[in-house]
């Protein structure tokens, strides 16, 4: 969120951050974003219990309030129901610690070092009904070490994502991004669909 937050500075960035919403009223982003005189708001999901659409709707009315346009979800740790996602077909995007669609869901790192990987990462995804899913837009790339833990590749992972969120959220407001029979295509590239790779500084 804040590496989003500070890319949208410049000026010749394509999309402005409004608003950061959370889910947790002690969560830090919120904090961040406050110093960074960015608007925020909660809608605390405990306040709902099970009742998830309830939850989504009370979402929804806060983003539309602030007209928001696109949606990045970063640390959110829940499902969005179809209900919700049919809201933002195409403007609902995730940042998610591998390099999908190997490893989807939690524990990435640990799980990257039981498989014995050389290469791991980060990737920015639409969000679908499905988790960790969607129409993948960027990817970027680590090598794993013989020494690596799931703490020193989480390091540097959160390094590739960094670069990689701010790098998709460009090129999707800048209208450079279309979903193409479930695949992205990113104008410019030289293949008929591919996704952004950035490499590993």
């Amino acid at each position: 969120m804040v590496a989003l937050i500070e890319a949208a500075k410049e000026a010749s960035f394509p999309a402005e951050i409004v608003l950061v919403i959370s889910n947790r009223p002690a969560a830090a982003g919120l904090l961040s974003a406050r110093a960074a005189a960015v608007a925020t708001a909660v809608v605390d999901h405990a306040v709902y219990g099970e009742n998830r659409e309830a939850f989504e709707r009370a979402v929804q009315t806060v983003l539309g309030a602030h007209r928001v346009d696109l949606v990045c979800l970063a640390g959110f740790m829940r499902l969005l129901t179809p209900w919700f996602l049919g809201h933002w077909p195409g403007r609902l995007i995730n940042i998610h610690p591998a390099l999908l669609p190997a490893f989807r869901g939690l524990h990435t790192h640990a799980r990257a070092l039981a498989a014995g990987v050389r290469i791991h990462g980060a990737s920015v995804h639409f969000v679908v009904p499905d988790m960790d899913c969607g129409p993948i837009i960027a990817q970027g790339a680590v090598g794993v070490g013989d020494d690596d833990t799931a703490e020193t590749l989480a390091a540097r992972v959160l390094a590739v994502e960094h670069r990689i969120y701010p790098a998709a959220l460009a090129l999707l407001a800048a209208g450079r991004v279309k979903i193409v029979d479930g695949r992205c295509q990113i104008e410019g590239s030289r293949a008929p669909d591919a996704c952004l790779i950035v490499p590993e500084n």
